[in-house]
């Protein structure tokens, strides 16, 4: 019979120790580049993902609805207002995904 190499009790990581754990520049480029939170995929923050893809969802809603009978000045205007928002939406979560992981680091020490 083979002893037991270590007996001490398995544990899991908490939620701040995975977080402070991740690389921040990949969690900002994720949520950047494709604009939909999937640098929160990366930090295993599923509210903050489900939230943000909820608000591009609307703000893709709003746009279809909006762009229904419209002359082509007033598309043009509005796929620039589209992109304008979707922009400021992975600003912000880039900025927001940062910001959690310098603020768990910094409580966890």
């Amino acid at each position: 019979m083979t002893p037991p190499i270590n007996d001490a009790p398995v544990t899991q990581p908490s939620r701040d120790q995975i977080l402070a754990s991740s690389a921040g520049w990949v969690a900002v480029l994720l949520n950047v580049v494709p604009g939909l939170g999937a640098g929160y995929l990366y930090q295993r923050r599923w509210t903050a993902y489900w939230i943000t893809s909820a608000l591009a969802t609307a703000w893709f809603v709003a746009g279809a609805v909006l762009a229904q009978d419209m002359d082509a000045a007033s598309e043009l205007q509005n796929q620039v207002v589209g992109l304008a928002g979707l922009l400021a939406l992975s600003g912000s979560t880039a900025a927001e995904a940062g910001f959690a992981l310098k603020r768990v680091r910094s409580k966890l020490g």
